[in-house]
Formats: C-alpha cells, sequence, structure tokens
C-alpha cells in the first residue's frame, strides 16, 4: 500500500446491505454488471468489458459520463473500497476487480477483526470525495449534481459523528437538510409532522436525537428533550426560510458550514491509546480513537465521546511509525507536539497503536508533501497565523515564534473541536534528553529552534527507552 492510499475504521451506522458490487464471473473479457454505490442510498448500475483489467481512470470517465460530473470536476471525487472492516481510496492506476481478490490479505494486514469476520467480509465499489481535493477548490464549485453528492457524503459524516460538531452547528444543519428535502415553505404543523415522521435523526446526530443515560433517565426525559430539539429545528428552519434561495445556495451553505470543522474532507484511520493510569494497581486501558489525516493536519477523535482529543497541524508536530518487535507488540503511530508541565516547556509523545500506523504514517507524509507543493511558502504564512490565533489573552503580536520560539498552547475548551490535551496519557519529556534520551528527529530540527518563517516536518526516531515509557 502507498502513501496516498487511506483505510477508514468501520462504521457501523452505513447499512451497506447490498454486498459484492464488482462481478465475480470467470469471463471476465465480457461484458459484466457492476454497481457503484453513491451516498444518498443511491448506486449506479453499469456494463463494463474487461472487468479483470479496467482501471479506476478509465471507470471514473463512465461514471462521470453516466451521471453527468462535468470534466472541470474530474477530481472532486474517487473510487473507494469499502465494507464494515476497512475503507480504501484508490489511485487511478488500479484495478479494482483485482483488489477484490486481494481483500482479506488487506484484512489481515490491516485490521484487527477476526478470521471468521475477515471470511465473510466482501467490499463493495464507492464513488464518494477524494481526500485530497481542497477546500477552497470546493467552494467554487457551482454544478447543482456535484454540490448534491458533497452534500449526501457531509450529512451521512455529520449524521454518524464520523464529523463531531457542536450544538449551533447541528441544528443549523439540520435545518438546511430539512429544507432541501421538504423545501422552505413548510409551516410549524407540517414541518412537526414531517420531523415525527421522518424521525429526528434523519436530521441531527443519532447520538444526539436517541439521548444518553440510564434506560429510566431515558424514559423519562425523551420526550421533553425531543420537544426541545424540535423546537430549535423549527426556530432555525424558519430563519433559512425567511432568506431562502435557490438549491445551489442552500448546498453551498450546508458545506460552508462543514468546513468550519477542521477534519472535513479527511481520511479516517481506526486506532486507540492508552486511558490515563487510574486506580491503585495503575493499571493501564485502553480507548478506540479514529485518526483523521487530510491536507491541514491530524485530528484524534474519542469514539465513544464524539470529540476532538487532539488537533495539530502539520507544522506542529512530528510523526514517526514503528512495528512490533515482539509477539504481542502493536504497530505504533507516534505523534509529537509541543506541551507543558507545570510551566516547563516539553515535548510530548503520543502513542496510537493500529495495524494501519504504517498507512498513517505514510498518508501524513504524501499530505505533506502535496500541500507543500501546491502552496509553497504561503503554508507557512498560514499556519503563522493559525498558531498565532491559539494564542490565549490575544497575544498574537508576541514574538513566541521566532528563531527558538514555541507556538501557542493548545486550550482546554467545551468544544467537541477543540484539542483536550489534558485527558491524554502522554509521554512528556525535556529537549535536553535528561529525562528520556531522544535521538536526533530525521527530517528537521527540534521544535524549539523551528524556524517560523519556513515549514519543517521531521519523524520521531522511537528508542527503547521511549517505547516503554
Amino acid at each position: 500500500m502507498e502513501g496516498d492510499e487511506c483505510s477508514f475504521p468501520p462504521d457501523s451506522s452505513d447499512d451497506l446491505s447490498q454486498r459484492g458490487s464488482v462481478a465475480s464471473s470467470a469471463t471476465l473479457s465480457r461484458a459484466q454488471d457492476v454497481l457503484i454505490y453513491l451516498f444518498g442510498e443511491t448506486a449506479v448500475h453499469l456494463t463494463v468489458e474487461g472487468l479483470g483489467s479496467v482501471t479506476v481512470q478509465e471507470l471514473g470517465r463512465i461514471v462521470r459520463e453516466t451521471i453527468h460530473i462535468p470534466e472541470s470536476a474530474q477530481d472532486v471525487f474517487a473510487f473507494w473500497l469499502t465494507s464494515p472492516l476497512l475503507e480504501l481510496q484508490l489511485k487511478a492506476r488500479h484495478q479494482p476487480y483485482k483488489l477484490c481478490r486481494q481483500w482479506q490479505d488487506l484484512l489481515y494486514r490491516f485490521t484487527e477483526a477476526s478470521e471468521e469476520d475477515i471470511s465473510q467480509d466482501e467490499p463493495c465499489l464507492q464513488y464518494r470525495r477524494n481526500v485530497f481535493y481542497p477546500k477552497s477548490k470546493e467552494l467554487q464549485i457551482e454544478d447543482d449534481g456535484v454540490l448534491r453528492l458533497l452534500y449526501e457524503e457531509a450529512r451521512n459524516n455529520i449524521l454518524t459523528a464520523r464529523y463531531p460538531c457542536d450544538p449551533e452547528h447541528w441544528t443549523s444543519l439540520g435545518a438546511l437538510c430539512l429544507a432541501l428535502d421538504e423545501g422552505t415553505g413548510l409551516d410549524s404543523e407540517k414541518l412537526t409532522a414531517t420531523i415525527k415522521e421522518k424521525k429526528l435523526s434523519s436530521f441531527l446526530p443519532a447520538h444526539v436525537a436517541m439521548g444518553s443515560g440510564g434506560l429510566f433517565s431515558t424514559l423519562r426525559g425523551k420526550s421533553s428533550r425531543q420537544a426541545g430539539l424540535e423546537q430549535n429545528l423549527l426556530e432555525e428552519y424558519r430563519k433559512i426560510s425567511t432568506s431562502a434561495g435557490e438549491t445551489t445556495q442552500l448546498l453551498h451553505q450546508y458545506l460552508n458550514t462543514c468546513h468550519t470543522l477542521p477534519y472535513y474532507g479527511c481520511g479516517f484511520f481506526f486506532g486507540e491509546i492508552d486511558k490515563p493510569v487510574q486506580g491503585l494497581l495503575h493499571r493501564v486501558k485502553r480507548k478506540a480513537v479514529s485518526v483523521g489525516i487530510c491536507l491541514e493536519g491530524v485530528y484524534v477523535m474519542d469514539v465513544k465521546e464524539k470529540h476532538v482529543l487532539l488537533g495539530l497541524r502539520f507544522s506542529e508536530l512530528s510523526w514517526d511509525h514503528s512495528y512490533p518487535e515482539e509477539e504481542g507488540d502493536s504497530h505504533i503511530l507516534w505523534l509529537e507536539f509541543d506541551g507543558e508541565e507545570d510551566g516547563t516547556p516539553v515535548n510530548k509523545l503520543l502513542k496510537i497503536y493500529s495495524k494501519q500506523a504504517e498507512l498513517m504514517s505514510g498518508f501524513i507524509e504524501f499530505c505533506v508533501e502535496l500541500k507543500s507543493a501546491s502552496e509553497g511558502g504561503a503554508s507557512a504564512e498560514s499556519d503563522r497565523e493559525a498558531s498565532l490565533s491559539q494564542e490565549p489573552g490575544g497575544q498574537g503580536g508576541s514574538n513566541k515564534n521566532g528563531r527558538g520560539g514555541r507556538r501557542g498552547m493548545l486550550r482546554r475548551q467545551s468544544s467537541v473541536v477543540c484539542s483536550r490535551v489534558h485527558s491524554l496519557n502522554t509521554i512528556s519529556y525535556v529537549d535536553n534528553g535528561k529525562e528520556i534520551k531522544r535521538l536526533k528527529p530525521k527530517r528537521a530540527a527540534s521544535f524549539f529552534n523551528r524556524q517560523a518563517t519556513a515549514p519543517s516536518y521531521s519523524a520521531v526516531q522511537v528508542t527503547e527507552s521511549l517505547e516503554q515509557g
């Protein structure tokens, strides 16, 4: 697997009941049926000649002609092989049928699934957003068909909480869904009836619509809670109705709101991190996380709590991955970033245990190279501005990011989008190596003397002492 191929955690909310979208006939030289799945519970039925050797590039041309995607938007979407166990974005040169034949090998290599689950798993072919398509270009799209596909995918990621968001986000996005599904002219009575008929989970994230807590608390507060959510949707819908425009405008508004989420458009990977040590025995347990990686940075999210644990731009981190040295060891992705312990500047290391660590490391490196090549020196300026904006007390005018300086600390906030560094079990060490010996990074100098005028990236060299920490 190469660096720009990505894999994702299983998404239990995706009901891909129709499996095996790629035909498996032995006579592959003849015309065969292929199903290409789209978000929004639709699929494209194609008849393809020479299925066994057809490439993603050739298949893309056929799909774009079939669903009327303009050539100017050919880079917006990509083909994916997906199943409940693994998701992979394919390159133009890949041959989907051959990758399907290798699917079990890929599952053994990149997942922790059981042998029984692997033997029963079968991928389907999906046409969806290209992880490497810049958000800035997406804002320029005017074609309704393209925007609708992007909207359906974003909506799915919001409703399944793959994109965690705050109440103000999910309420406005839910109201936009109502307007796009039902129009902007519904009165209060029809709107309430529509919500009850389709259920709140059609417009709000499932964990929000269903609530949380024990059985009795859920039963006791469900009615009043849902009434409050419906009222908030109604009020937000009225705001949209009074300033409603064409469908294109509503689609743009939905996507623009999603763009405020830093992990919009990310490729997602599955892993685990250590929980903070608790109890007298100091036993270390792990929690499940999803790791989102895009052209802007890396985001580690708590799968259960639906919030961000750590978000870093590429200029704020170093990374590396390590292979298991003994049986029972894990593949590890190491993320290094600036931190503070009792007022002392330190480097922090976060260990992410995952059989997809190699994929994540390669994905990060490819994104860094792609971003550097496309933006050049502009990326350094944008990173500097973003870093300054994170400094508490509005101290953006200070020279903390000059030579030998340090970036602003990540703040602890209640928003699901903000990092929760305090809740992470990290390895902290000082730059001079007095606490933990640290080898010289591969590709760049330490964070403590990084220049703000040019982006640089490095990978952590893992030593035995670090792994035992």
